[in-house]
């Protein structure tokens, strides 16, 4: 989408063309309300501003729309496509590799309570796991902002994937 296009949208119309950069409302009409954006740089500098805001209600409200890594994501929405694109290494991992994301994504789950979450886009499978592993280790305080930063990652990446 062009951004002028973007900035002339109707509120509802805007709020829908943000939904699949993260599943938290405020920050999508707090994006909204700050329209016009004079520049993609702008935009993005504004996504991330607001998304180093997000707490622990915000992560549970976005962590409702991610699927499990290494899981085969169902649905054909954009969220649906892009998690797909994103996850393609674990897809193409062999069955090994696959397990032991499963094995790590229900003992990450008993540890903290919510999905594993990692901008997948750029690692490969065994990276993934790696970091999986390591996170398994961080306290409970650790592992929000961590996931929170993740969270971030991922929602600045779709942003910028939407406008360019």
């Amino acid at each position: 989408m062009e951004l002028t296009t973007f900035n002339q949208l109707s509120a509802d119309d805007a709020h829908a063309a943000l939904a699949h950069c993260v599943a938290i409302p405020a920050w999508q009409q707090a994006m909204v309300a700050a329209r016009p954006y004079a520049s993609l740089d702008a935009l993005v500098a504004e996504g991330d501003r607001l998304a180093r805001q997000w707490q622990r209600e915000d992560l549970r409200l976005a962590l409702s729309a991610h699927p499990r890594i290494g899981e085969r994501v169902s649905g054909a929405g954009r969220e649906a496509s892009l998690s797909r694109n994103e996850q393609s290494a674990m897809q193409q991992a062999d069955e090994a590799l696959q397990q032991a994301m499963l094995q790590g994504n229900r003992d990450y789950e008993a540890r903290f309570g919510r999905v594993f979450l990692i901008r997948a886009k750029g690692r490969s499978g065994k990276e993934m796991l790696a970091e999986l592993e390591r996170r398994l280790g961080n306290d409970d305080q650790t592992e929000q902002q961590e996931t929170l930063d993740q969270l971030r990652e991922i929602t600045l990446l779709r942003l910028k994937e939407s406008f360019s």
